[in-house]
């Protein structure tokens, strides 16, 4: 096992098999041998030395040299690998610091351990350099589609044989419980290539929505020529998905082209799919008609769209309300998920209660505050009036536009709203008070004394607390857990606050506070703008 003593050339004849074995570069494998031989070498004169093994690549012989550097006294720790200036005169005629003096010494012959150690070097060193060369390969083929051979299964996931290189399909990206036996064949989408020290680096996947939207370029010629788009996907793999697609070509119809003639097109990626049911839709600009697309095959009556919360409200006939829903939720799960909105269904008859429930409260609402007969309320919740804020600040012409109410009235009305909001506002001041809420967040522009009094319940009291708020815990958002989504209710969310005005708000005080350089906020903000700009 004594490399040193086996045929010079056989060493240079292994490395080439070893190379062309693993597809790696010849010389690598040398330069594994090298630094083995130096470790091995290093073993029998002593770790502290500086020996460095050189393999001629045509005659394969072994040279061992010594190598030492001259540096300063005061600097001089390692007596094996370095020397002074005065100790190299013996050496070199005229040394200096950074001189380095250069002696063969003979060769070792390698016991059984040395030669394992080596042989560990060798493996280890052409394990990485055939990994980088994977990585190499395919990381420009991320986001494509491959074909492999099932090589072997590890706990559910998948090894597969890519040809010079191994990659995993993972157990959840698997579609729903297909098994495989060595040697099948198998396509997936490469998911994601990444430098890894140990274990695998390229990650396959089945049920990601890019895979149906490359499986679909594959059978469609128009999408693979730019003439069709695929827009989104939204997937339930294994059973159902919405593939949305618009054409750029008035001649050409998407969904057609995409179906193919018979099916045959659509029918090539369900079978791909294990039999996975896709609805293909036209895409629309409009958001409430790409919804209703989206919808299909339930009919919608009506659309409300809400962008700034972006939710949007579909009312449907009583006997459509199922099919809209799907079963187990999933139509409307796969509809929001391809529109990126949340999606609410109401039968007819239970928008037209909620409508007249909303309609009864801001009527009451406008009995008790302004002190108005019934008949009064009503006609003012009739014309569009929400809330008291539009009344005591609107343009006094659109109360006018009112029947039977003169300037007088109107003036009249405001004036009541007015005192009514200032009342309101200087009783949750001083509730905010008397809860230690401090001048610093009760003078921060931009939260009213309702917003402060709110905060103080929930325990922020001053500019700093305020500061150390996330966007979600003031405007509200959604937490996945176990696959459903659960409502997180934000301590501003009543009085209307975004998730955009609760980050400008949070970032503002933390400028105040000076724990943010709005220099490098706006660098940042324009890297990210550049950013996207070449994505």
């Amino acid at each position: 096992m004594a490399i040193t003593s086996a045929n010079q050339l056989e060493l240079l004849q292994t490395a080439e098999a070893v190379a062309r074995e693993k597809m790696i570069d010849p010389s690598l494998v040398v330069e594994a041998m090298e630094e083995s031989l130096a470790r091995a070498a290093k073993s029998r004169y002593g770790a502290e030395m500086d020996i460095r093994v050189s393999i001629d690549r045509k005659t394969g012989k072994a040279t061992f040299t010594r190598v030492r550097t001259v540096v300063e006294d005061e600097e001089l720790e390692n007596y094996q690998a370095e020397m002074t200036v005065e100790q190299a005169k013996q050496y070199m005629e005229t040394p200096s610091v950074g001189d380095v003096f250069v002696e063969e010494v003979p060769p070792v012959e390698m016991g059984r351990i040395a030669a394992q150690s080596a042989k560990q070097v060798i493996l280890q060193k052409v394990r990485e350099a055939e990994r980088d060369r994977q990585y190499e390969d395919f990381k420009d083929r991320a986001g494509t589609i491959i074909n492999g051979a099932v090589k072997r299964e590890e706990f559910g996931n998948v090894i597969v044989d890519l040809g010079g290189a191994e990659a995993v399909l993972r157990r959840n990206d698997k579609i729903g419980r297909e098994s495989y036996r060595p040697n099948d064949r198998v396509r997936a989408y490469i998911k994601e290539v990444r430098r890894e020290v140990r274990g695998h680096q390229i990650f396959l996947s089945r049920t990601a929505p890019e895979f149906m939207a490359e499986l679909f370029k594959m059978e469609v010629p128009e999408i693979y020529d730019g003439i069709i788009e695929v827009k989104a996907v939204a997937r339930d793999p294994g059973s159902r998905a919405k593939i949305a697609v618009i054409s750029y070509d008035g001649s050409i119809d998407p969904v057609g082209a995409c179906v193919g003639m018979r099916g045959s097109r659509v029918q090539a990626v369900v079978n791909e799919l294990q039999g996975e049911k896709i609805d293909i839709i036209p895409w629309n600009e409009d958001q409430p008609t790409f919804l209703v697309n989206a919808l299909q095959p339930a009919e919608v009556s009506k659309v409300v769209l809400d962008e700034e919360a972006g939710k949007i409200e579909v009312v449907v006939p009583e006997e459509q309300l199922s099919l809209a829903i799907g079963r187990r939720g999933q139509n409307v799960r796969l509809a929001s998920q391809l529109t990126n909105l949340d999606i609410d269904i109401m039968t007819e008859a239970e928008e037209s209660a909620r409508r007249q429930k909303e309609f009864e409260a801001r009527t009451q609402l406008f009995m008790d505050s302004l002190d108005l007969d019934e008949f009064f309320a009503q006609l003012l919740v009739s014309e569009g009036f929400t809330n008291l804020e539009e009344v005591a600040y609107v343009e006094i012409e659109e109360l006018l536009v009112i029947d039977g109410v003169d300037e007088g009235t109107a003036q009249e009305l405001q004036t009541r709203a007015r005192e009514y909001l200032e009342a309101k506002a200087k009783a949750a001041l001083e509730s905010a008070r008397a809860l230690g809420a401090e001048d610093s967040l009760i003078e921060f522009e931009g939260l009213t004394p309702q917003m402060v009094e709110a905060l103080a319940k929930d325990d922020v009291k001053n500019l700093e607390d305020f500061a150390t708020c996330a966007d979600w815990e003031l405007a509200g958002g959604w937490t996945t857990v176990d696959g459903q989504r659960i409502k997180d209710d934000g301590v501003l969310e009543p009085f209307g606050v975004t998730l955009e005005e609760a980050q400008d708000l949070v970032m503002t005080a933390r400028i105040m506070l000076g724990w943010v350089d709005p220099a490098e906020l706006e660098q940042a903000e324009e890297e990210v703008t550049e950013e996207e700009a070449e994505a």
